[in-house]
């Protein structure tokens, strides 16, 4: 049954809505980034750039590194943004824009978040790199959609140990693709729990003027302990991705680098180049 001109909305020249991608344009290799400024930042190191694309905060360079496609897409910031690239990215794969309905064979995709973040344990270092084996949505997108509730125990568990208002969406958890995450595991990429927050400052038990409804957040991340599994870092977009990816049935791995220690009260002082070498990182792990 075609899918309603509403539901999904393609522009006059046959790209999708907010992504203004057209199905050919998306290699099936991508890194997704948050800043829109850092596309640029990953694609200079391309051979080749076959497609530069900029609507609002989502920005695509496709091209090839070492003779392999990908695709960079900036996602801006936030979960709520994760369900529009996700969603979009996947159309762009999975449905034929001329019928408007769903292909019989569907494609995968490999996504790789490549993104920022601050640990929360005292001995993770500023300027490393984490890879996130779970994402713990204190967001409610899964929620939002049809699911199997991904991992309840360890969900329940984050219940059970950090208390949070009944205001407030129940947790979810979903792990990484570990086939995908086995690329990028080396010696110098940690393993951790990756929470994923619904903002940067309240949701993150930050104060500037206005005081976090739980002060005591923070402390109750720290301390979590499931089955000797300890949450390691908070961002904003991971357990978005991954449960966008596990309901879509693409494969997705979420690589940090540390810039801040919440423990410590450290930041990176060489922010750009810890960046910079995930970069690199990412683009030879993907071709090794």
């Amino acid at each position: 049954m075609p899918i309603a001109n509403s539901e999904l909305i393609i522009n006059t020249d046959g790209s999708i809505y907010h992504l203004n991608l057209k199905p050919h344009q998306l290699a099936n290799t991508i890194i997704t980034v948050g800043d829109p400024e850092r596309v640029k930042e990953v694609s200079k190191y391309f051979d080749v750039i076959e497609l530069k694309v900029g609507k609002r905060e989502f920005h695509t360079h496709t091209g090839s590194y070492k003779n392999k496609r990908i695709s960079v897409v900036s996602t801006g910031i936030g979960t709520d943004n994760i369900d529009i690239v996700f969603n979009e990215l996947d159309a762009l794969v999975n449905v034929d824009f001329k019928t408007r309905e769903v292909h019989h064979q569907l494609k995968s995709l490999d996504i790789i978040r490549l993104g920022t973040s601050g640990a929360v344990q005292s001995d993770i270092s500023v300027d490393s790199f984490l890879l996130s084996q779970r994402g713990i949505g204190f967001d409610s997108l899964m929620h939002w959609y049809e699911s199997d509730g991904g991992d309840l125990a360890f969900a329940k568990a984050v219940s059970k140990q950090i208390p949070r208002s009944k205001l407030h969406a129940s947790p979810y958890v979903v792990a990484c693709d570990p086939e995908l995450a086995k690329k990028f595991q080396t010696l110098e990429m940690k393993n951790g729990n990756t929470v994923t927050s619904v903002g940067f400052y309240g949701p993150q038990s930050r104060k500037i003027r206005l005081d976090p409804a739980d002060n005591h957040l923070l402390t109750h991340i720290v301390d979590f302990n499931y089955e000797g599994h300890k949450i390691t870092n908070i961002e904003m977009e991971t357990a978005g991705i991954y449960a966008m990816a596990a309901l879509l049935g693409h494969r997705a791995v979420s690589l940090n680098a540390i810039l801040a220690n919440r423990a410590t009260g450290e930041f990176s002082i060489q922010s750009v180049e810890t960046v910079e070498k995930l970069i690199k990182f990412t683009l030879d792990a993907l071709v090794a």
